[in-house]
């Protein structure tokens, strides 16, 4: 049986799909495609995003390198590779992602494995409450450390701390700045002022931060 509903993505779930479906899927869909998988013992969603989904994405992306910029950070952006073991039964391509504390470990490879390399240091959902499939628990599963939910216009910041994730309102990885009020409050702006003066307003914020 295959469900769908109407939200800023298109998603199907597939339920009693076996490991090696999931990894034959994976293989028949290639990389270059739009969709992404998450597979939760043995429960596949296929999710076909939208316009309002990948705006959002792309604009929390472009926040992202310029927190790292004006922080001084490295980072390699992973997009939405895709991350799972076989040993847990569980795999997921995040909106987004990204390596920062372990990116000089990360920067030279050109897969992910990981049953020997250490998961993205952040991850990015967007529209997260219309997903059938709860990715928290497998990122929990993969040991991610850092995971951002946003859902218009709500942000949360997660940090897994003793082997659960804590809610925070502001964002270890970048200088704890308040970035759960503050991103969603520049994406709102967004709308009304365009993108390239949005992401100024953005830099400029960050560094009076900085200053304070």
């Amino acid at each position: 049986m295959v469900m769908t509903a109407p939200t800023h993505s298109q998603r199907a779930i597939l339920p009693n799909i076996s490991w090696h479906t999931f990894e034959t899927i994976l293989a028949e869909m290639g990389d270059n495609r739009a969709t992404r998988l998450a597979y939760d013992h043995g429960i596949l969603e296929i999710m076909t995003p939208l316009m309002p989904h990948e705006h959002n994405k792309r604009l929390i992306e472009k926040l992202i390198d310029n927190l790292a910029e004006e922080l001084n950070l490295n980072l390699k952006s992973t997009g939405s590779v895709t991350c799972k073991r076989q040993n847990l039964s569980r795999g997921v391509e995040p909106d987004s992602s990204f390596y920062i504390q372990n990116e000089p470990v990360m920067r030279h490879k050109q897969n992910l494995d990981l049953s020997q390399d250490p998961p993205p240091d952040l991850i990015i959902e967007v529209d997260y409450t219309s997903a059938s499939v709860d990715r928290l628990p497998i990122y929990l599963a993969l040991g991610v450390p850092e995971v951002w939910r946003y859902d218009e216009p709500v942000m949360q910041i997660y940090q897994l701390r003793d082997a659960v994730y804590v809610p925070c309102d502001v964002s270890p990885t970048f200088g704890n700045l308040p970035l759960t009020t503050e991103i969603p409050r520049f994406l709102q702006e967004g709308l009304k002022i365009g993108e390239i003066p949005m992401i100024r307003s953005f830099r400029d914020w960050v560094k009076q931060q900085k200053a304070n």
